[in-house]
């Protein structure tokens, strides 16, 4: 005898979530151990040795980078989360109505002041 689901339990719905990951993590491990296990295995210095677009590495991995670097990734990143804010707008812009407009208004000129303001600043500069 089988037991069986009982559909009050709160937790029932997140049965077929809980087995996706189960799988997928299954399939993730199955896949490193396959790529372990056939994969080849005659190491060379050659091999070993590291690859950068087809040229000869030089300097050290320890270099440090300018400010500028981090800012402009810092940046890209918030305006690419911002620009991800735009699709479920998208989406459910007819449901939304007037409203939902307004609020794509406000929330795209926060970004375009804000743009103005890091340009301004010369912060897309990479040359001084």
């Amino acid at each position: 005898m089988t037991p069986a689901i009982d559909p009050n339990n709160p937790l029932t719905s997140y049965l077929p979530l809980a087995i996706a990951l189960l799988l997928a993590g299954v399939l993730a491990l199955l896949i490193v151990n396959l790529a372990a296990l056939a994969g080849p295995k005659r190491p060379s210095s050659i091999k070993s040795a590291p690859f950068e677009a087809g040229s000869a590495s030089s300097g050290t991995a320890r270099q440090r980078f300018a400010v500028k670097f981090y800012v402009v990734a810092l940046l890209f990143i918030v305006f690419d989360v911002e620009a991800v804010f735009l699709y479920p707008w998208a989406v459910n812009f007819r449901e939304l109505g007037w409203f939902g407009y307004a609020e794509m208004a406000v929330f795209a000129a926060t970004v375009v002041v804000g743009l103005i303001y890091i340009w301004k600043k010369g912060a897309l500069e990479w040359e001084h």
